[in-house]
């Protein structure tokens, strides 16, 4: 087994991870609207031998965003194909939603990433939390989070079994035969489950990873099990070292229990960070990005991010007691939900004092004391690496470049060049094997 190395995953977000990013950066506003700053940042990434980029997807317009940052939410999977012919090793991340999409569409797109990228797509599974997302697909209402789960676990087994219709040998393209393909090596998935019907295969053959690299983010108890059960890497957002062993700890046992080894699973928990010479400097940029805050961002941004229509509530009451008296939306809302049981003061004061960040890690400080940082984490046996969520982009993420990434590599703990050519090489995983096709058994 090759030796354990830290992993490091850089999220895109227009102007960078911070409400307040788009007014403080030089770029200009309309910047995010054109490829060449993704693929500045891209090549960025990739010059630091990151092992991804990931794109995260919103696929209903949040209203209330409209007048505080920037709304620029492209299909990921298109960027990415863009991105793919400006780059050459770096993972390449998608979000896809379990709930609002068709297996057999999906399965299509997210293999011809992985084509057209020489094998560096993944697929982010998600359930989509969003209430709002329900009448964009002419729905009266937003599945329940059982049901949403429930849902996603056959649609992510009709999505294997669509990419597995073709045996790796299947493929012939002999000219002087002229056949190309061999039929009896190719078996349409025929799946009927309780969610959904799948017919036939793709006219396309095992993509070079022979499947995308799975990917999952989500802490309740069904996101845990989805991503034992399917995910090679899991994104978390424990804010403290000790949940973050705690998660780890669980998800590696319930991926052991499903038949899996644990170390096929790795855990990249979003850091949110803030770089500058000195700590004084960094806490001060820090600082003049929350000045530029809204507080009435803040708490609508709160209830939306945790699955709530921020519409439905009033700023200057708390929560409802009735709402809080049941389960949160989403494993995000956990958190804020226990908050707001604790403290029952209006829903802007709640924003305020989980500082705008309430479900993830943030750092403020040198480069010295953000590699300090990441290596306690990582030897700790919390993380298996980091979704780096730089405040501002692309200087951010160009700080850790070149000022964390030396760091990290005179410890031992970072590469210096990438180990292949596709992801599944960059993390060590396997190609799976295409597993043949059966009746649906879920």
């Amino acid at each position: 087994m090759p030796a354990r190395t830290l992993h490091l995953n850089a999220f895109i977000w227009p102007g960078g991870y911070h409400e307040s990013a788009w007014k403080v950066v030089p770029e200009p506003p309309e910047s995010v609207f054109d490829l060449r700053w993704y693929a500045e940042i891209a090549g960025i990434a990739e010059r630091g031998r990151l092992d991804s980029l990931f794109l995260a997807d919103n696929i209903a317009l949040a209203e209330h965003r409209l007048e505080y940052m920037p709304q620029t939410q492209f299909d990921p999977i298109d960027l990415l194909a863009a991105l793919a012919g400006l780059t050459e090793r770096i993972g390449l991340i998608a979000t896809g939603s379990t709930t609002y999409s068709a297996p057999w569409d999906l399965a299509r797109r997210f293999a011809t990433l992985d084509f057209v990228s020489g094998g560096r797509a993944a697929w982010n599974i998600v359930t989509t939390g969003s209430p709002l997302t329900a009448a964009n697909f002419g729905l009266d209402a937003h599945p329940s989070h059982a049901d949403r789960y429930a849902r996603a676990q056959e649609f992510v087994d009709v999505v294997q079994r669509v990419w597995d219709a073709w045996d790796d040998d299947a493929l012939v393209g002999d000219k002087a035969s002229g056949l190309w393909a061999r039929r009896d090596r190719v078996r349409a998935p025929r799946f009927e489950g309780e969610h959904f019907r799948v017919g036939g295969a793709l006219a396309l053959p095992r993509s070079p990873q022979g499947r995308p690299v799975l990917v999952q983010a989500g802490s309740s108890p069904a996101g845990i099990a989805l991503a034992a059960r399917y995910a090679e890497l899991v994104f978390s957002s424990q804010p403290t070292l000790e949940e973050a062993v705690g998660f780890r700890r669980e998800l590696r046992a319930q991926a052991a229990a499903a038949g899996r080894s644990p170390d096929a699973v790795h855990v990249l928990p979003s850091l949110v960070y803030t770089l500058a010479p000195t700590e004084a400097e960094a806490r001060a940029r820090q600082q003049e990005l929350e000045e530029l805050a809204s507080p009435e961002f803040r708490w609508r941004n709160l209830l939306w991010v945790i699955g709530l229509d921020p519409d439905d509530f009033d700023g200057d009451q708390p929560l409802p007691e009735s709402l809080l008296a049941g389960p949160a939306p989403t494993s995000q809302g956990e958190r804020v939900f226990a908050a707001a049981r604790e403290q029952r003061v209006p829903l802007r004061e709640l924003a305020r004092r989980l500082a705008g960040t309430p479900t993830q890690a943030t750092f403020a400080g040198t480069p010295e004391q953000l590699a300090a940082h990441i290596e306690e984490w990582w030897r700790a046996g919390a993380v298996d690496g980091f979704t780096l969520m730089p405040t501002t982009l692309p200087h951010g993420l160009r700080l850790f470049v070149d000022e964390v990434v030396p760091l990290l590599r005179r410890r031992g703990i970072f590469r210096s060049e990438y180990a292949g050519t596709t992801l599944r090489d960059h993390f060590g995983l396997e190609r799976p094997a295409a597993r043949r096709a059966e009746t649906a058994d879920v």
